[in-house]
């Protein structure tokens, strides 16, 4: 199976990305996480993006805050899938980093998840990991169905609460 990299622009977005790499781990998918930003170590960050499909990476998650657009930076040095999470915070509390994360020139996109969005951007990167993986594609039905499940029975729940009314 390819690694997905979980790439940061601060150490301070970890609180966000963490539920990533949870995410991930709980599908069983390795990953790695590194602090790169686009803005104070861009060769790092440019070289890793460049470098990451022979590394064995199959899809790279950005985060940052503000408009410190590292998604963007990644996604312009590979064509490996890249979701970008924009992190909340800073004076616009974080509709800059959204933003500058949806808004990418054409032939370099970036799919954006939601502000601070990090399972999301995780199960984003497990779908697009099981186009060629079939466990990891079961695992995710199961994991809907089990969403069906849980909503079926609280809707029960709340039809029985009704005729209490």
């Amino acid at each position: 199976m390819k690694k997905v990299a979980i790439i940061m622009g601060s150490d301070s977005d970890w609180s966000v990305v963490k539920g990533a790499a949870q995410t991930l781990k709980g599908y069983g998918i390795p990953f790695e996480a590194h602090v790169l930003s686009a803005h104070r170590t861009p060769a790092e960050a440019a070289q890793f993006s460049r470098t990451a499909e022979e590394k064995g990476f199959g899809v790279l998650i950005a985060a940052a805050g503000m408009a410190a657009h590292l998604a963007g930076a990644v996604a312009a040095n590979t064509t490996l899938p890249v979701i970008g999470i924009p992190v909340k915070g800073g004076a616009a509390d974080g509709l800059d980093a959204l933003l500058a994360t949806v808004q990418m020139p054409t032939g370099i996109p970036v799919a954006t998840v939601a502000l601070n969005g990090a399972k999301n951007a995780a199960v984003l990167a497990a779908q697009i990991l099981a186009l060629e993986d079939p466990a990891l594609a079961a695992a995710l039905k199961n994991e809907r169905e089990a969403m069906k499940q849980a909503i079926a029975k609280k809707d029960a729940a709340l039809q029985k609460e009704l005729e209490t009314l």
